[in-house]
């Protein structure tokens, strides 16, 4: 576990899903930085980033949330979120967000270049790819959108995966296609989302996976919705949960 570089303190951005949904991840995150023998913070007056309101188009109410957020968390050393799409969005679209008040962008940008996606931050920040994890299975990954394209994220998640003892990485077919949630678009769209989890699901169960992992609870929960209904065994399993096993 040896590691590029050191943080005094980790601050610890949930995420609205996972707060509500599944707090287990948040948990994960924790034991893995306790692992690393790194301090972690974590903000119990954090609320939502504003992502659904800026994709919505509301930006007064998503500057809002902006402003809000850097007030908590702009005396963090770094910023990590277990959520690509919360993370791209601090970090491409807060700077946007006070394009007309030079002070605000100024603090906008300082969070933004200190927020990071747990996997990127382990791999491309602190060199961490090992993490002495145990998995005994196989395991496909689902590239989020937001996380691939906005950040750049896919390597890191594998090369994680890559140490997990025990795990052997199956990939699936356009591991990139998107699963059909995109926030508000599965409500405004639901007949064109469920054929696109429909084909996402198809990708993941002929890879005889036994569990779907990623960066994003939103697409995990969209896939594990479907893979229920389908009365499917595989598991789906946020990243840091597969990282903090064993």
């Amino acid at each position: 576990m040896k590691m590029k570089t050191k943080f005094p303190k980790v601050t610890l951005f949930v995420q609205c899903l996972v707060n509500g949904l599944s707090p287990e991840i948040g948990d994960a995150m924790l034991k893995i930085f306790q692992k690393l023998n790194l301090p972690v913070d974590c903000p119990l007056d954090q609320t939502c980033c504003g992502q659904p309101a800026f994709n919505s188009g509301y930006r007064k109410q998503a500057r809002a949330a902006a402003e809000r957020f850097i007030r908590i968390f702009e005396g963090a050393e770094v910023i990590v979120s277990p959520s690509g799409s919360c993370a791209h969005m601090i970090r491409r679209y807060y700077p946007v967000l006070f394009d007309e008040a030079p002070r605000w962008r100024a603090r906008a940008e300082a969070v933004a270049a200190k927020t990071f996606e747990l996997t990127q931050f382990l791999v491309d920040v602190l060199g961490v790819e090992d993490l002495g994890a145990r998995f005994n299975g196989r395991i496909t990954v689902h590239d989020s959108c937001q996380a691939l394209r906005g950040l750049g994220i896919r390597e890191q998640p594998r090369r994680l995966i890559a140490h997990v003892a025990g795990a052997e990485l199956a990939e699936m077919r356009d591991p990139d296609r998107c699963c059909g949630f995109g926030g508000s678009f599965a409500v405004k769209y639901p007949e064109i989302s469920a054929a696109m989890v429909d084909d996402k699901v198809r990708t993941i169960m002929a890879t005889d996976a036994d569990v779907v992992t990623g960066v994003d609870l939103s697409c995990l929960t969209n896939i594990q919705g479907r893979l229920s209904r389908l009365k499917s065994t595989v598991r789906v399993m946020h990243i840091a949960e597969l990282l903090a096993s064993g």
